[in-house]
């Protein structure tokens, strides 16, 4: 069993070179996979081992980055390794809105713990925002919920800009970190009555018992479970090996379907040639299975 940690903190950092070099040697020699995204404002990461060692490695990031507590993290299970390798990347900032965001300013938001948010949510008055790229919200999103339909988040502003600024914004996102900035930027427009979802979805789903429970269908998550539902455990949603994106049960009884080449979503968007290519690509994986091997391009886990 895997344990997969979820975490960022918002703090000044410096020698981004050099706690790159020994964050990645660290995670190498722990055997833990994952990303890890370094930049001056902070430092975000999702990463999955074996317990003992992301207990290991928890501690090395702490004294490493000079960090006593994360401003948000979350644990999971996962029956496999859920990442293909380890990645230590830095940017320019660890969520892209254009928008530099000090530990100070984020400490003026208002957190919504889980077992209270449904009541807000509930409220006529508030819009209720998934602040998540559209695929994510097609997985599954909370009752009443509006999400801007923005492929970069560094659009989101321009969505922001349009909402009421006397209604209440709800605002979500998967593990917390998007609705930081998202809160911050609102605020700075002069809205005064925004709350987020503490810990994000995550949170919510390992809390809330699935009967009280507003959400509904599956949480996306960016690793190779692709989907978890309440209690965090692994979903029923698959990737789509054309163009990438998540794939229901019911999307693999489409006609459109076809194992390794093309989903619903992309079945008519692919040129001859890359279905070609995927078929190729597919016949290699299932050879390589028949002989007992993983390929290189294989996307199933168990």
């Amino acid at each position: 069993m895997f344990n997969v940690f979820g975490f960022y903190k918002f703090k000044k950092l410096q020698s981004l070179k050099k706690h790159k070099y020994l964050l990645q040697k660290y995670l190498i020699e722990q055997n833990i996979r994952g990303t890890i995204i370094l930049a001056k404002e902070g430092v975000n990461g999702t990463i999955a081992g074996k317990p003992a060692n992301i207990r290991f490695i928890i501690n090395k990031i702490n004294k490493t980055l000079d960090i006593k507590k994360f401003d948000s993290e979350n644990v999971s299970k996962s029956k496999f390794q859920p990442f293909h390798r380890a990645k230590v990347k830095i940017k320019k900032e660890i969520v892209p809105m254009e928008l530099s965001l000090s530990p100070k300013a984020k400490n003026k938001n208002n957190y919504i713990e889980p077992n209270k948010w449904n009541k807000l949510i509930k409220d006529k008055n508030t819009i209720v925002l998934d602040s998540r790229k559209p695929f994510e919200y097609d997985v599954g999103t909370f009752k009443k919920s509006i999400n801007p339909k923005v492929v970069n988040f560094r659009d989101f502003s321009k969505y922001l800009n349009k909402l009421n600024k006397k209604k209440s914004i709800a605002m979500f996102c998967t593990g917390g970190i998007r609705c930081e900035k998202a809160s911050f930027f609102l605020k700075k427009k002069g809205f005064k009555n925004v709350y987020q979802l503490k810990g994000g979805i995550l949170n919510y789903l390992k809390k809330v018992n699935k009967k009280k429970s507003l959400w509904k269908g599956e949480c996306f998550v960016f690793d190779n479970r692709i989907s978890v539902k309440h209690g965090l455990i692994k979903g029923t949603y698959s990737m789509c090996s054309g163009c990438r994106k998540p794939i229901s049960p019911k999307d693999k009884k489409s006609t459109k379907y076809e194992e390794g080449v093309s989903c619903p979503n992309c079945h008519y968007k692919l040129s001859n040639s890359q279905k070609e290519r995927f078929m190729m690509r597919q016949n290699q994986i299932n050879l390589a299975k028949k002989l007992g091997k993983k390929h290189i391009f294989q996307k199933e886990f168990n």
